[in-house]
């Protein structure tokens, strides 16, 4: 027997996290698809990173804001499947299939994408030997920025994210140094400006060549550098290598033609959608940054909105004659056992 879901929700970060618990606030049997084998999305890209623009969340940490997503999108226990990824989707009579790498079948009476730009994978460093220092002192993220305390960095990249790492470590690091393999960075000018103002050392046209490992072999303890304008090489002596080269997009799922919803001509990772996050095939939603429509809001809290709108389209759209809108927390039935543990929670704790 089909085991039917009423919405299979594709990618586990923000805007999947908030679909599930608007669904479940919904009463809407819910499900998670995630490749990762862990919730959160691509905050998990820079979970030291602070995060101010969510309304009502003062400026915290990016994994903190995991943390509480994840919580909070659990809240009605929806289903979730990790290390999964969606292979292809069809549709049999009323009901969308959608096949994972597993082999398995999943069936549902709606979709949301949610998958935001593709699984995101940081580019590696395509230097030989380079992978054996991956356990011990190179890094492609930040997770503890306090373990870089006192250390001697070399950053290599010149997008927003590397530079960004090099301004979170003035004032922790010993010394950092920042190399780039063209002659103009990416990244905003005002970051450039404050590690420029901050003495840290930016050295263009500049990669890495190669990595001399310390007695042990277990650490790198030095970096050879090359100049690709003049050939000549450098040598520094480092405690730890943050590379940020940029990151590798899968969006490799797939549709049976006749249900394949329409991308935007310009950028086809944006599935076109109305204000409600329905794409151009029925039944298929599209929320967060994967989305696309008049007035759209690239941030968290946008992500937020899409996700109210499309959930409760589908309850409509499920059970026309449910309410257009669920009832605010505060008045929700769905809510009330919650409240009081937390009123007497706050009591007991005051």
């Amino acid at each position: 027997m089909k085991d039917v879901y009423d919405i299979t929700i594709i990618g586990g970060g923000p805007a999947g996290l908030y679909s599930a618990f608007y669904g479940g606030l919904r009463e809407l049997k819910t499900k998670i698809i995630e490749y990762r084998s862990e919730l959160g999305g691509k905050l998990h890209i820079y979970p030291e990173k602070i995060i101010w623009d969510i309304g009502g969340v003062p400026a915290t940490p990016a994994q903190n804001v995991i943390q509480n997503l994840v919580q909070q999108g659990l809240t009605f226990n929806p289903t979730v499947h990790l290390n999964t990824k969606v292979d292809f989707i069809s549709k049999d009579r009323e009901l969308f299939v959608i096949e994972t790498n597993d082999g398995k079948k999943h069936y549902s009476k709606k979709v949301i994408l949610a998958a935001g730009g593709g699984i995101i994978n940081p580019i590696k460093l395509h230097v030989e030997g380079a992978e054996k220092y991956e356990i011990s002192n190179l890094h492609y993220t930040i997770r503890g920025i306090q373990s870089f305390q006192d250390k001697s960095i070399l950053i290599s990249g010149g997008g927003n994210s590397a530079i960004d790492w090099a301004k979170d470590l003035i004032g922790v690091a010993k010394n950092i140094i920042v190399i780039y393999r063209g002659d103009k960075l990416s990244a905003h000018e005002a970051q450039i400006s404050y590690l420029q103002e901050n003495g840290v050392p930016i050295i263009m046209n500049t990669q890495i060549q190669s990595l001399i490992a310390n007695e042990e072999k277990t650490k790198i303890k030095e970096v050879i550098l090359k100049n690709i304008e003049t050939n000549k090489l450098t040598s520094i002596v480092v405690d730890d290598v943050l590379v940020n080269h940029g990151y590798d997009r899968d969006r490799s799922f797939t549709f049976e033609t006749d249900i394949t919803p329409e991308q935007d001509e310009q950028y086809n990772y944006y599935y076109v959608t109305n204000s409600k996050g329905l794409t151009t095939v029925d039944g298929i939603y599209a929320v967060g940054d994967i989305s696309k429509h008049d007035n759209k809001v690239y941030l968290i809290s946008g992500t937020f909105q899409d996700a109210i709108n499309a959930i409760n389209d589908i309850k409509v759209s499920l059970e026309p004659t449910a309410d257009q809108y669920a009832k605010v927390s505060s008045h929700n039935e769905a809510f009330e056992k919650r409240n009081r543990e937390f009123i007497i929670k706050q009591l007991i704790n005051q």
